[in-house]
């Protein structure tokens, strides 16, 4: 009889050392998510390493699909998606190009529906001060959340180009309304 009790201990404790790990993992991404679902806009500064150079500025985001990011360089780079179309202006050239977004991973992150998508379907790893999901659909990207609020806090991802992009971000602000035109796209050149 004590042999049994002993067994079926051991199997519980097993049980519980398995299964308490995915009831966090899955209280973790509801939290995300939730947070995520009230969320409209995003005011951050940025630091983003391309291939080893590293590039800072700030951005206002807005779901869906709309991202203006100021970079602090002496091109005075500027970067506007607004929905399916990109342009960066070089302003000390006086000089803009435009490219397609909708092979760019970008689109993961700006359209709400398909990161909460990302989010329910990725894997958590935890760490004392942050959550990293991971995410093998279409372009392999990993999303990173502060473990203690839950923001955003940047993500790896490798663009069209074959380029490794870290971006880590330290939001701003929430919710704020911008004023009408800014995510307005450049005169064509």
């Amino acid at each position: 009889m004590l042999v049994n009790v002993k067994f079926f201990r051991n199997i519980f404790l097993i049980s519980v050392f398995f299964l308490l790990p995915t009831n966090l993992y899955a209280d973790e991404k509801k939290r995300i998510t939730s947070q995520l679902s009230n969320l409209n806009s995003l005011e951050f500064t940025f630091d983003q390493l391309i291939n080893g150079k590293i590039e800072k500025g700030n951005c206002l985001l807005e779901f869906p699909g709309k991202l203006r990011c100021n970079y602090f360089d002496n091109k005075q780079k500027e970067l506007v998606i607004n929905n399916k179309r990109l342009a960066i202006t070089q302003k000390r050239y006086n000089k803009t190009y435009y490219y397609p977004v909708s092979k760019s991973p970008f689109l993961n992150i700006l359209y709400k529906d398909k990161l909460l998508e990302i989010i329910k379907s990725g894997k958590l790893e935890l760490t004392d001060q942050m959550i990293k999901l991971i995410y093998l659909g279409d372009n392999e990207m990993e999303i990173y959340f502060d473990r203690k609020s839950l923001d955003l806090k940047g993500w790896q991802i490798i663009d069209q180009y074959n380029n490794n992009i870290n971006f880590f971000l330290n939001i701003v602000a929430k919710n704020d309304i911008f004023k009408k035109g800014t995510f307005k796209f450049p005169e064509i050149n």
